[in-house]
């Protein structure tokens, strides 16, 4: 890899680590689920209206919309909401590779190597290492959203693989229009509507910045880079990037925020990056949301990509395992 290719990988990673700490601060300003629905719409208009018809039939549309946008992002803002560290978010959110792995193998009968499932178990491990080190610092439920933010990651990514969209992009931004209804609707359910509406009454630059930053920045500059990348190199060559994601997810927690990393947090993070890697890195798997994104011929079988981070207008990663935006280990759209 070239080295300015090298300086935009290692660029675009940042961004969605970066992500993170941009939702927590966007979590200031509106409740998480008004908060998150605002970042489809933002990430959807105009952008639907110049992309084109669908790429895929509706119903991969609707069901990916839903895992991606209201399972995996609507939890994850809920569960930094709740209290779970910026820095352990970002983390955590990649045991997503783990889920894709179990729910690729249940549902389109791919059965996982011997190195893939021991970068499975280490990645297990390192879960539950980060779940004792949250155990013993905070309540658990915030943990346990974003771990089900994980699981519906996984889930979108065995529906991308089902969809296999041709234009990833395009796809991208029709996903994005299926979730802002469903999160209004929640919002105005759990969150009430005089708190919606405060939210966007007392809104300042601060919280137009964040929302703006996610929807824009994260998704469509971080998507895009990371297609140009994926036009010139195979995505082998580009995804291990993806898994430097959670580093700077938790070092710019640590700067900005000031969050500490405890010596059980550090071995969490190995075990579970190093377990992420083995099962992406490992035999063969099939082609993320990110991986076919600007692609002018087939994707080689191989490591699963990051959708946009958890703030990003997050694109799905690939069906084995990934890193996203806003994150992302992308996409849609991460955090």
């Amino acid at each position: 890899m070239r080295p300015q290719h090298l300086a935009l990988a290692v660029s675009v990673a940042a961004l969605w680590g970066v992500n993170f700490v941009v939702i927590h601060v966007g979590l200031d300003h509106f409740p998480p689920l008004l908060f998150c629905a605002l970042r489809f719409l933002a990430a959807a208009v105009p952008a639907v209206f110049f992309a084109g018809p669908p790429p895929v039939k509706w119903r991969w549309i609707i069901g990916v919309g839903l895992a991606l946008g209201v399972g995996k992002f609507g939890l994850l803002f809920v569960g930094m909401h709740a209290g779970m560290p910026t820095g352990l978010s970002s983390l955590v959110l990649q045991a997503q590779a783990v889920f894709t792995a179990l729910f690729a193998a249940l549902a389109l009968a791919e059965r996982p190597g011997r190195v893939r499932l021991l970068g499975m178990a280490v990645a297990l491990a390192g879960i539950g290492v980060a779940a004792v080190d949250e155990g013993t610092s905070g309540p658990l439920t915030g943990f346990a959203l974003v771990l089900g933010a994980a699981a519906f990651w996984g889930v979108s990514n065995v529906l991308t693989r089902k969809a296999a969209p041709p234009d990833a992009l395009r796809f991208t931004v029709w996903i994005s229009t299926v979730p802002v209804l469903p999160l209004l609707a929640l919002s105005l359910v759990f969150e009430g509507p005089a708190a919606d509406a405060e939210a966007l009454r007392s809104l300042d630059w601060t919280g137009a910045g964040a929302l703006l930053f996610v929807a824009w920045a994260s998704t469509l500059l971080g998507f895009g880079a990371w297609g140009y990348l994926l036009r010139i190199y195979d995505a082998s060559v580009v995804a291990p990037f993806s898994l430097l994601v959670p580093v700077f997810g938790m070092s710019s927690a640590a700067l900005v925020l000031g969050e500490g990393v405890s010596p059980l947090r550090w071995c969490a993070a190995v075990l579970l990056v190093g377990g992420v890697a083995l099962t992406s890195l490992a035999g063969r798997s099939f082609p993320s949301l990110m991986s076919l994104a600007g692609r002018r011929r087939p994707v080689p079988a191989s490591t699963p990509l990051p959708p946009p981070p958890a703030g990003g207008s997050r694109p799905t990663a690939d069906a084995s395992a990934s890193r996203t935006p806003s994150s992302a280990s992308r996409p849609s759209p991460r955090g």
